[in-house]
């Protein structure tokens, strides 16, 4: 099942909703899990679906909080591109 999900925080341009496609799944031992294909790693779960919707706000919010520092790159570093 495929949701599209509104969030509104301080990352919204001019008080606009972000979107994004969120993938829903029916959980093997019951409930429901949920991942964000736009956001890498950001999934959750919940029992119900409205407490599946409610975890997967708090997630978007947590992964898009995280403040990640952009990389420096010296003259004569090597950047390399592994398969895994």
């Amino acid at each position: 099942m495929l949701i599209a999900v509104e969030i509104l925080n301080d990352r919204s341009y001019n008080g606009v909703a972000m979107k994004l496609k969120v993938i829903v799944h029916e959980a093997e031992e019951g409930g429901y899990w949920a991942e964000v294909p736009s956001i890498p790693g950001c999934a959750t779960q919940g029992e119900t679906f409205e407490e599946l919707l409610q975890n997967l706000y708090e997630a978007v919010e947590g992964c898009l909080s995280v403040d990640v520092s952009p990389t420096q790159v010296m003259q004569g570093d090597r950047i390399l591109e592994i398969a895994v």
